[in-house]
C-alpha cells in the first residue's frame, strides 16, 4: 500500500474497493447545489475570477507589496488544505492559493484540458494577472509536480520552490509516457460516495487518522460533490501522462526545499532521495509522525522549516 502515489489512487483505487464494500449503505450520492457550497466555502464573491479562459476559485491574502507565495494543492483536495499555512504566511507575505480546475469551488475547466501543461499556463496567467514578476511556489502531491514543472518551464518566474511529498515518479498504474486506465468500478464514484468510506479513504493521508475532524471530512465530502467535480477527477486521471521527472528537475534553477512526512503512506518518503539527487539545489527536511498532508496534520510544526527556508 505504501506504493500508492497520491489522492488519485486513494480516491479512485482504495475508494473503488470501498464503494463495493459499502454497497448497502447508499444507492446514489447527488451533487450539491453550487449556491449552497459557495455559501459554506466561498470567503468572498470576488474570489471567483476568470483566468486563462476558465473560472478559478482563488484567495489572495497578505500585504500586496510583500514577497509572493503561491500554494498548489493535490488531487481531490482544495485550497482549504493550506488554510493554516496561509493565515500564518500572510502576516508578512502575499499568499495566493487556488483550486485546480474542476476541484473545490473551481468549476470544470472550460477547455476540457486537465494536463500539467494547462495548469502551468494557469499559474502563469495568475502571476501575470496579479502583476507578479516572480514568486515562491509551494506544491503538495500533484501540486508539487505542477510546481516543479512550472519552475522548469519558467525558471525566471520562481524565486524558491517548496515540494511537499511531490508526485512525479512512476508507480503501479502510472507508467511514463502512457495515460492510465480508469477502472470501471472507479466510475461509480461519480454516482455513489458513502461518507464513512470517504473518511476511511482519506485516513491514509494522515499518520494519525484521528487528526481528521468531522469538519475536515465534511469539507472534503461537500467539495467533491460540487457540480462536475467527480467527472473532472476522472478526466484529470485520464489525461495524466507522466514523464521521467529528472529531465524537468534538472532545469529547475530555484533553491528547493523537499518536505516529507516520514509516515507518508501515499507517496513513499524514500522518493525524497531521488528528488534530492535530480535537483541542482535541494535541501530535504523529514517530518516525524506526519503523513502526506503535513499542512493539515500538524500545520504549526510543518510550517517552521518552510518559513525558515523562504526567509533566507
Amino acid at each position: 500500500m505504501n506504493r500508492l502515489r497520491h489522492f488519485r489512487l486513494i480516491f479512485l483505487g482504495n475508494l473503488m474497493a470501498a464503494v463495493v464494500l459499502g454497497a448497502g449503505l447508499v444507492l446514489w450520492t447527488p451533487d450539491l447545489p453550487r449556491a449552497e457550497l459557495e455559501a459554506r466555502y466561498l470567503a468572498r464573491p470576488g474570489d471567483l475570477v476568470s483566468i486563462a479562459g476558465t473560472t478559478i476559485h482563488m484567495r489572495d491574502r497578505g500585504p500586496r507589496e510583500a514577497p509572493a507565495v503561491i500554494l498548489i494543492h493535490g488531487f481531490g483536495s482544495s485550497l482549504h488544505t493550506w488554510a493554516a499555512w496561509q493565515d500564518r504566511l500572510a502576516v508578512d507575505r502575499r499568499v495566493i492559493s487556488f483550486d485546480l480546475p474542476g476541484l473545490g469551488l473551481s468549476p470544470p475547466d472550460a477547455t476540457g484540458d486537465y494536463s500539467d501543461e494547462r495548469v502551468t499556463r494557469i499559474v502563469l496567467a495568475i502571476m501575470d494577472r496579479l502583476g507578479l514578476d516572480q514568486a515562491d511556489l509551494v506544491g503538495n502531491s500533484i501540486g508539487g509536480r505542477i510546481a516543479f514543472t512550472f519552475a522548469a518551464s519558467h525558471p525566471e518566474r520562481v524565486r524558491k520552490l517548496v515540494l511537499v511529498s511531490p508526485d512525479g515518479y512512476e508507480s503501479p498504474g502510472f507508467t511514463y509516457g502512457e495515460a492510465p486506465e480508469v477502472p470501471l468500478l472507479a466510475e461509480a464514484v461519480r454516482f455513489w460516495l458513502p461518507k464513512p468510506l470517504l473518511r476511511l479513504s482519506l485516513g491514509m493521508a494522515y499518520a494519525d487518522p484521528g487528526v481528521m475532524t468531522d469538519q475536515i471530512v465534511s469539507r472534503y465530502y461537500d467539495l467533491i460533490r460540487a457540480p462536475g467535480v467527480r467527472e473532472a477527477l476522472m478526466e484529470r486521471m485520464r489525461q495524466t501522462v507522466l514523464v521521467p521527472p529528472e529531465t524537468l528537475l534538472a532545469r529547475v534553477r530555484a533553491p528547493t526545499l523537499l518536505l516529507w512526512g516520514e509516515e507518508d503512506a501515499v507517496i513513499p518518503v524514500t522518493n525524497a532521495q531521488s528528488y534530492a539527487r535530480a535537483l541542482p539545489d535541494a535541501h530535504t527536511v523529514l517530518l516525524p509522525d506526519m503523513g502526506h498532508v503535513p499542512q493539515e496534520e500538524r500545520p504549526a510544526q510543518s510550517l517552521v522549516p518552510v518559513v525558515a527556508f523562504l526567509r533566507t
